[in-house]
């Protein structure tokens, strides 16, 4: 271990008894706030070459251990707690080979349209540009780009042969099925 890394050790150690404090006032139980700092620990060291020697390393550490209860709070919420298996037996899934059948039904309708029209679609419904945006890249005026959008969203309907929010989602034969897992 050169200097430097022996330094950085020392500092970090020293750091230890605040950060475990500070952990547990964040968590509350000791285990989950020992795991936090260990969780913490391993990646301030793995990333040490981001840090500056002569830095704030009570800060650095603090920042670390901030972030990492945060992403696993993130996390958390995300997951389903489902020990005895019961949600999971329950679960029923639209079959994918629908959204795949729904997807080259899209792409052909897509490919129908005008290419100034799909351009605009694409621009403002799949890249997330605005209005504004897609105007300046195609060189046009607002209304025009407006326009465009419109007519592509309104042919697309025409294509696919969508009138309203039913067409979407599992058919008259396996919505049933789907939905029965939740009601229960």
């Amino acid at each position: 271990m050169d200097r430097e890394q022996t330094t950085f050790k020392r500092e970090m150690l020293a750091v230890l008894p605040s950060l475990r404090a500070f952990a547990i006032s964040l968590i509350g139980r000791h285990d989950q706030a020992d795991d936090l700092v260990q969780d913490t620990i391993m990646k301030a060291w793995a990333k040490q070459e981001q840090f500056e020697m002569g830095t704030n390393m009570k800060a650095w550490l603090f920042t670390i251990l901030r972030n990492e209860l945060y992403s696993k709070l993130r996390k958390r919420g995300r997951e389903v707690q489902d020990s005895d298996g019961i949600f999971t037996e329950n679960l029923a899934q639209h079959p994918s080979q629908y959204g795949s059948l729904d997807m080259q039904d899209f792409k052909k309708a897509l490919e129908q349209l005008p290419d100034e029209q799909r351009e605009a679609i694409i621009l403002v419904g799949a890249s997330g540009f605005s209005y504004e945006e897609a105007a300046e890249i195609c060189g046009c005026a607002l209304g025009t780009i407006k326009s465009r959008v419109n007519r592509a969203r309104q042919r697309l309907q025409e294509l696919l042969q969508v009138s309203g929010e039913s067409d979407y989602g599992p058919d008259a034969i396996s919505a049933p099925i789907t939905s029965r897992a939740f009601a229960s």
